[in-house]
């Protein structure tokens, strides 16, 4: 029969219900493709995928494959598109495949694209924790995968398999203690028993029970289990032998040189580069086993001549005040080895101030913004009875996400704020206060002129020479054609030269600052009269460099968002970008009013683009990894909600789409919706009754839990 002949009798039988006839009858016409068509109209999905890769169209014999249920043959199709696609379009289909319901297809393909943690994810919705918890691995996130593993062992504890992945991975990055108690509640006589024993052996020898080890080593050779040689750790060199470094012991405990790049440090952190030495200390840049995030080692060495005692005070002083200090504008410590002695501290990837100052100018909006990071850091730290006492550039980094964080709180003086300390030489001259420049106490006021003399330089480009009678020695409106008199006022508040003459507290200066304006222009060029610093930003002299500075983010988080997510190129970091209204404004200015580390940042008020941006959640919500809150995840929240409230403000969602955990915190997401009560007291009781919903068990402790230090 010829071939149209064939097409013609095949149109014939599909008319007639007879879809399958009708497709053999194209199939022998050479018409994969549309015999492709009638059999996925007829349901037929494993048999419209073979025809569809026999009419060279494997997109969509992977997608109809999937549909299907066919694994083997959504491995041929795959395996056909990488002999010809491009890896863009593979992501595409991996993503697209995530988007249509087919996570563990998906999560295959990502994974051997190289995309492991998007691949981690796509398991985690496949419900294959232990294939998730690999791929977290592979992609340097550790951490991450033994909280899949421990939420899978929650829901069903007898899942041997998902205990003996938890085991090993805990091994794998040195947390031996810890993966031993998960190995040994292994029930007998199942076969991942037997796959445990010889690493619950070698475990148990590394922490020194000897005895315990030889009863293990019994069983499994009556059990016949073979010993086997340690596991190396995922994707981490062997570190050689270390060397001490000058000025510093090794440790004796960890069997880790504190120092040496390339070497392990305290048995944890592995030595990428030495960034800054000081006379007092070393910084190296290194990467937690643990976690496989990026961290600061900072190592006491003190090397100066006759200053080692009051140096190494120093040192331990700054390690007190931010064990205390937990909020998002403070440079995170991560941990404290006194062995070192040293501190593990937070990966700054933005650089610090002064860097950003010898290179580029700064808008009056982002200074501010800069400016009301520290004043919210330093009210925390008021509060607990912390002064800094060295407010300057060089001790304001950046975070990944473009954030302001204080660091150095080694000249901190900590205690009662009633008892002063007296100055002497603490703090850099030219932001140190006029009583500190005499050798007077310092007081909270000390910490308000700090801050206002980095903003003054942020906002002049000059570093700050205060007049004699408290005078401003640049007045910003002189530089900036947008600032006025009333930013002169509030600059010179800050920059009074009697004590009580600046805000009463750091919270009222942040208030004055954001009662203001502030234009998001970069001031005009002008010559400077100690060092020339041109702006690096391009076409940020006009509205339109906004809009060129954001772009299509590429990450779309847990996909809640992601209509709203936009990558903000010059600070690199994404961010939710909610539409300007009145109720919106109201709302936003009372999140950043009562700027409580658990409620999300507002990042920026932009009048003239109608936007305001605000930072995106992290980790995971509560209704994609469903657990009860511990009681201090409970505290934390309401401390947040009480705090919003006094600044009069509400949530209005307090459920668990907006309620992220993240690295053992709690916080919640911006609103994604209007509030449901009108205002004032019904909101608020709202955002309670929401949290007393959600009292539930206590949440089993996690053996993956990072014991920073708790205020």
């Amino acid at each position: 029969m010829a071939r149209d002949d064939l097409r013609r009798k095949a149109a014939e039988l599909v008319a007639a219900g007879q879809v399958h006839e009708g497709a053999e009858l194209l199939v022998a016409a050479g018409d994969h493709a549309g015999a492709s068509l009638l059999l996925e109209e007829a349901c037929d999905f494993s048999g419209a995928a073979r025809e569809a890769l026999a009419a060279a169209e494997p997109r969509r014999a992977v997608l109809l494959a999937a549909l299907g249920g066919d694994d083997a043959l959504v491995q041929r199709a795959t395996a056909q598109m990488r002999e010809t696609s491009p890896r863009e379009i593979l992501l595409h289909l991996g993503r697209d495949l995530l988007a249509r319901g087919h996570a563990r297809h998906a999560a295959r393909l990502l994974d051997d694209l190289g995309e492991h943690l998007e691949a981690a994810e796509a398991y985690l919705a496949a419900r294959a924790s232990c294939e998730a918890a690999a791929c977290f691995d592979r992609g340097g996130r550790p951490a991450d995968g033994a909280r899949a593993l421990e939420a899978a062992l929650r829901q069903h504890a007898d899942d041997h398999p998902v205990r003996l992945a938890l085991g090993q991975l805990l091994a794998r990055h040195g947390r031996t203690e810890a993966a031993v108690r998960v190995l040994q509640q292994l029930p007998p006589d199942t076969p991942e028993r037997d796959r445990a024993l010889p690493l619950l052996a070698r475990s148990l020898v590394a922490l020194g029970l000897d005895d315990a080890a030889r009863t293990v080593r019994d069983e499994a050779r009556r059990r016949g289990v073979p010993d086997e040689p340690p596991e190396a750790p995922a994707d981490v060199p062997t570190p050689p032998s270390p060397t001490p470094p000058s000025g510093a012991a090794p440790s004796s405990r960890s069997g880790a040189s504190p120092g040496g790049v390339g070497q392990l440090l305290f048995g944890r952190y592995d030595a990428q580069r030495e960034v800054a030495v000081t006379p007092h200390a070393r910084v190296i840049e290194a990467r937690d086993r643990v976690t496989g995030e990026p961290v600061a080692v900072k190592i006491f060495a003190s090397v100066a001549l006759g200053t080692g005692r009051d140096a190494l005070l120093r040192f331990e002083r700054e390690a007190r005040a931010l064990s205390q200090l937990r909020h998002p504008h403070v440079v995170e410590l991560r941990g404290y080895h006194p062995e070192g002695p040293a501190m593990v501290l937070m990966w700054m990837t933005g650089g610090s101030l002064a860097d950003r100052l010898r290179h580029e100018a700064v808008a009056p909006a982002r200074a501010v913004e800069i400016a009301s990071a520290l004043l919210g850091a330093l009210g925390e730290a008021h509060r607990l009875g912390i002064l800094h006492r060295d407010v300057k550039p060089s001790n304001v980094l950046f975070d990944g996400v473009g954030a302001a964080r204080l660091s150095d709180f080694g000249a901190a003086h900590l205690g009662d704020l009633s008892s002063t300390a007296t100055a002497g030489a603490i703090g850099s001259f030219a932001y140190m206060s006029p009583e500190q420049r005499l050798g007077k106490p310092a007081t909270l006021a000390s910490d308000l002129f700090g801050v206002g003399a980095v903003l003054s330089e942020l906002l002049t480009g000059e570093v700050l020479s205060a007049a004699e009678d408290g005078q401003l020695d640049l007045a910003p409106s002189t530089v900036n054609p947008d600032l006025s008199g009333a930013h002169d006022t509030v600059l010179a508040h800050l920059l009074a030269s009697e004590p009580d003459a600046r805000p009463e507290s750091a919270f009222e200066a942040r208030r004055l600052l954001l009662s203001l304006r502030w234009p998001t222009r970069l001031r005009p060029a002008r010559p400077r009269r100690q060092s020339t610093r041109p702006s690096a930003r391009p076409g940020a002299a006009d509205g339109a460099a906004d809009q060129r500075r954001l772009h299509d983010s590429t990450t779309l988080g847990d996909g809640r968002d992601a209509a709203a997510r936009r990558h903000d190129r010059w600070l690199a970091r994404d961010v939710l970008i909610v539409p300007l209204t009145a109720d919106e404004l109201a709302r936003a200015r009372a999140f950043a009013r009562a700027a409580h580390p658990a409620l999300p940042v507002v990042l920026r008020i932009d009048q003239a683009a109608s936007e305001i941006w605000v930072a995106p959640p992290s980790g995971r919500a509560l209704a994609d990894d469903p657990a009860p809150l511990s009681p201090d995840h409970h505290a934390r929240l309401a401390a947040a909600l009480t705090a919003l409230h006094a600044a009069g403000g509400a949530h209005g969602h307090v459920d668990p789409e907006h309620i992220y955990l993240h690295d053992g915190d709690v916080t919640l997401a911006y609103p994604r919706g209007t509030l449901p009560a009108h205002e004032g007291a019904p909101a608020a009781e709202h955002d309670l009754e929401g949290l007393r919903h959600l009292e539930g068990a206590k949440r089993d402790d996690r053996p993956f839990a990072d014991g920073r230090p708790s205020r």
